[in-house]
């Protein structure tokens, strides 16, 4: 019989990944594209009043699930795009932004938009996969340099961030409570 070279396994204990943390939101790192060639898959913790913003992707495919707290979701085409705020939006056949509490699931295929938001007073923490890897993995230490300034994030330099790893931004970025 003739062993088998595999690449070896990973394991991430709990607490462990490189972590990248600034006001606006903690991302750890647990697989990356060094790892997998399916997926890049993070932990993420969401501050009170961090919305992402309606945005979508046309390569990528995204998987979300809530760990802790509590986030505003939707993974919807709507209606109409208006406005600032995707919370209102709503979706041809009903579909409306849900609260998504731990346990909830959250799968966005290649150009749906989505969002989530955190609304409430606590953090939020979720698992978050992206495929292909690596885009999501520059594109966090990118927006996380951003964001880390202290001061409001800059749009035209978020949007060209976004540009730059399929991003499509539909709503603006926000992060703090208003």
């Amino acid at each position: 019989m003739t062993a088998h070279l595999a690449r070896p396994g990973l394991l991430v204990p709990p607490g462990h990944g490189r972590t990248l943390i600034t006001a606006a939101q903690q991302v750890t790192f647990k697989v990356t594209g060094e790892h997998s060639r399916v997926s890049s898959s993070f932990e993420v913790v969401v501050p009170p009043g961090f919305d992402v913003g309606a945005h979508l992707h046309t390569r990528s495919e995204e998987l979300f699930y809530v760990l802790e707290g509590e986030l505003d979701v939707m993974a919807f085409e709507p209606r109409v795009r208006t406005g600032d705020d995707w919370r209102h939006w709503r979706a041809l056949d009903g579909r409306r932004v849900v609260r998504a509490t731990p346990g909830t699931v959250i799968v966005v295929p290649p150009g749906c938009p989505h969002a989530f938001a955190n609304p409430t007073g606590e953090p939020a923490r979720m698992f978050f996969q992206a495929s292909p890897p690596p885009d999501h993995e520059r594109y966090f230490e990118d927006l996380l340099t951003l964001l880390d300034t202290g001061d409001p994030p800059d749009p035209a330099a978020i949007q060209e961030l976004r540009a730059r790893y399929d991003i499509e931004q539909l709503t603006p970025l926000r992060h703090g409570l208003s």
